[in-house]
């Protein structure tokens, strides 16, 4: 009994920790070479996609332009999040893209990493700010 109890608590928490994570982006690291809409600090900080229509549409128009991205490819996704990896064309360095879905609030959070290194050179900043210019073509976001 005590045991069952036990792999209760734990299939419980997973659960938990799994579906809260699912509405938070991972954390900017100190390096400057990170974007996401969920920082707290001005330097990592970049506005998330606001929707100005069909939520699915907006979600659907994001894994276009992201696979429309030379060297771009969504590795995972459920429900509404997703993960996508580019890689640079000379020293295939990785960059990780993830995105959230929050439909309540009628936004697409995004991030975007190095994963290695220091610096990018503005890299993810104008990575997330062409998706941006892709959505607002699309009439999608605002």
């Amino acid at each position: 009994m005590k045991l069952t109890t036990l792999l209760y608590i734990i299939v419980m928490t997973l659960s938990t920790i799994s579906q809260a994570s699912e509405k938070k982006l991972a954390p900017c690291p100190s390096s400057p070479n990170c974007v996401s809409s969920q920082a707290a600090d001005e330097g990592h900080f970049i506005a998330p996609f606001k929707i100005t229509g069909n939520v699915e549409e907006a979600w659907a128009e994001l894994k276009k332009a992201l696979t429309g991205q030379s060297r771009t490819v969504i590795t995972s996704e459920t429900g509404g999040t997703l993960h996508a990896e580019a890689t640079s064309l000379v020293f295939r360095f990785v960059d990780d893209i993830d995105a959230i879905l929050d439909a309540e609030a009628g936004l697409i959070h995004i991030r975007s990493a190095s994963r290695v290194g220091y610096g990018d050179f503005g890299v993810n900043r104008k990575r997330v700010e062409m998706l941006r210019a892709q959505l607002q073509q699309a009439h999608v976001v605002e």
